[in-house]
C-alpha cells in the first residue's frame, strides 16, 4: 500500500500561511524574474492559466483583484522540509518526489488507515496552514489517481463523491465504482503517460485509464515499451514501482539564473558567476561530494533579434573540491575566457561535474595552489556553520558582491517577493494588538 501526500497549490499556500489577507482571494506566484505563472489559488484558476506570461496578465489580474507575488523559493523549500517531516509519520518509509509531493510506503496492516491519513492531513494544516490531499492505493500510479480524485472532490461540487474529498482510499471504493473512475479518467491524465504518449494511445483506441488497464502486457510493451506495460499493470492493482528510499547519487550540481536585465560587460558576469559557483559549492558540501570539473555557460535571449550567442567552457580541477574558493576561481577563469563584448547576455550558470564522495581516497597534489591550503575543509565547515546561524552570505567571497545590493543590475527581479518568514529573525511576522 502506498499513499501520495500532495500540498495543494503549494507555493500559494506557503504565502497564505503567513499573510491572512491572501485567504479566500485570487493569488498567483510568478517564476524567476516575474516571468510567468507557476502557482495559482483555486480562485485564480478560473481566470489565469498555468504558464501565462505576467506582462500579458497585469490588466486581467487587476480586473479580478488577483494578487501576484514573486517566487520565494527559500521559503518554499523550508516549508516543504517541515511538511515532509510531518508527512513521514503516516508510514515507515518515505520517498520525497517533489517539493510538494511525497510517497509513503509500508502501509500494509495499518489499522484505520484512512482515519490515520486524515489525522496526518489535519496535523499538517494545523502546524503549517498548508492544505493537502492524500491518495491511498495498492500501487503508486493508483495512489496518484486517488490523490487527483481527492483534490477534485474537494474543489468541485457534483463531480466526485464528497466522501473521497481530501483523502481517497482506493480499497474503500467498490469494484464497480473503480471501473467507473478508470473509464472517466482520460489516458493522458495518468501518471507517466504524458502529452506525447496520450495521443498515440488515443489513435490506437485506448482513450481512458480503463482501456489502458485492459491492454494485454505484450501489446502494451509493443506500444510503449516496459514503461507503458508497468503503467498498465499498476492500473490493474499490480505494484511494479517501489519506493525510492535512497535517491541515486547526483551526477551534477547546477546553479543557473536568468538576469534581471541584460548583461553587456564582464564585471557583472563575473559577479554572477562567482555567486553561482559559491552556491553550487555549498550544495556540494551538503551532499558531501567533490567536483572534478566546473562548467560555465552564458547566452543571449533566444527571442532577441539577430543571431543568438552562446559561450561555454569546462575547467578541470587539479584536485576534486567543494571549496568555494577553488570553484569560484575556476568559474571566473572560464567566464573571462569565453566572454565577448557586444552580446546582451540574458542567462548564465555554473554546473559541477565529475562528482565523487568526499571520503573517497585521493592522491596528494604536489602542484596544488598555495592559496588553497589543505585545511580548506575545516574553513568551509566554519563558514557554513556561521552562515547557518547568522543568515546566508554572512560570510562570502568578495567577488560575489554585497548581499542585498545590485549595483550591476544582473540579479533577478523580485519586486513582489514576500519576506523570509522562517529563515531570518528580522523577517519574523509581528503580531499587533
Amino acid at each position: 500500500m502506498f499513499a501520495l501526500i500532495d500540498g495543494n497549490n503549494f507555493y500559494v499556500s506557503c504565502e497564505r500561511a503567513f499573510n491572512p489577507r491572501l485567504a479566500q482571494r485570487g493569488v498567483v506566484v510568478l517564476s524567476n524574474n516575474d516571468g510567468c505563472v507557476i502557482s495559482r489559488s483555486n480562485e485564480a484558476k478560473v481566470h489565469v492559466k498555468m504558464g501565462q506570461p505576467y506582462y500579458q496578465l497585469q490588466e486581467q489580474l487587476a480586473a479580478h483583484s488577483i494578487t501576484a507575488l514573486s517566487a520565494n523559493f527559500s521559503l518554499y523549500g523550508d516549508m516543504s522540509a517541515r511538511m515532509m517531516r510531518l508527512a513521514s509519520a503516516l508510514g515507515p518509509s518515505q520517498e520525497i518526489y517533489s517539493i510538494d509531493e511525497c510517497f509513503i510506503g509500508g502501509l500494509e496492516g495499518i489499522a484505520q488507515l484512512t482515519t490515520r491519513a486524515r489525522a496526518i492531513r489535519q496535523r499538517i494544516e494545523r502546524c503549517l496552514s498548508i492544505p493537502c490531499c492524500i491518495g491511498i492505493a495498492p500501487t503508486k500510479t493508483l495512489a496518484k489517481l486517488c490523490n487527483h480524485i481527492a483534490k477534485e472532490a474537494e474543489r468541485r461540487q457534483g463531480g466526485y463523491s464528497p466522501a473521497w474529498a481530501q483523502v481517497c482510499n482506493w480499497q474503500e471504493i467498490s469494484p464497480s465504482q473503480q471501473i467507473a473512475l478508470l473509464q472517466h479518467t482520460p489516458v493522458a491524465a495518468i501518471w507517466g503517460i504524458g502529452r506525447r504518449m496520450g495521443p498515440q494511445l488515443a489513435k490506437a483506441g485506448c482513450t481512458t485509464a480503463y482501456d489502458l488497464a485492459q491492454l494485454p502486457s505484450a501489446l502494451a510493451r509493443s506500444m510503449g515499451g516496459v514503461v507503458l506495460e508497468r503503467t498498465a499493470r499498476e492500473l490493474q492493482g499490480i505494484s511494479c514501482l517501489t519506493l525510492d528510499n535512497a535517491p541515486a547519487a547526483k551526477q551534477q550540481i547546477a546553479c543557473t539564473r536568468s538576469f534581471g536585465q541584460a548583461v553587456h560587460t564582464l564585471p557583472p558576469l563575473l559577479e554572477a558567476v562567482s555567486e553561482f559557483a559559491s552556491r553550487a559549492a555549498e550544495k556540494a558540501r551538503v551532499a558531501d561530494v567533490l567536483a572534478a570539473q566546473v562548467h560555465v555557460f552564458a547566452y543571449t535571449s533566444p527571442f532577441r533579434q539577430g543571431l543568438p550567442w552562446h559561450g561555454a567552457m569546462t575547467v578541470p580541477l587539479r584536485q576534486p573540491s567543494n571549496d568555494a574558493r577553488s570553484l569560484v576561481q575556476a568559474a571566473t577563469h572560464a567566464a573571462r575566457s569565453f566572454f565577448q563584448a557586444g552580446h546582451p547576455l540574458s542567462k548564465a550558470g555554473v554546473i559541477l561535474l565529475g562528482l565523487q564522495p568526499s571520503h573517497q581516497p585521493r592522491t596528494s597534489d604536489l602542484f596544488a595552489d598555495a592559496d588553497i591550503p589543505s585545511t580548506s575543509t575545516h574553513l568551509m565547515q566554519a563558514v557554513d556553520a556561521i552562515n547557518a546561524r547568522y543568515g546566508k552570505q554572512t560570510i562570502h567571497l568578495a567577488s560575489c558582491g554585497l548581499p542585498g545590493q545590485d549595483s550591476t543590475g544582473w540579479r533577478m527581479k523580485q519586486a513582489m517577493r514576500s519576506p523570509l518568514y522562517t529563515m531570518r529573525y528580522e523577517d519574523l511576522p509581528v503580531a499587533q494588538a
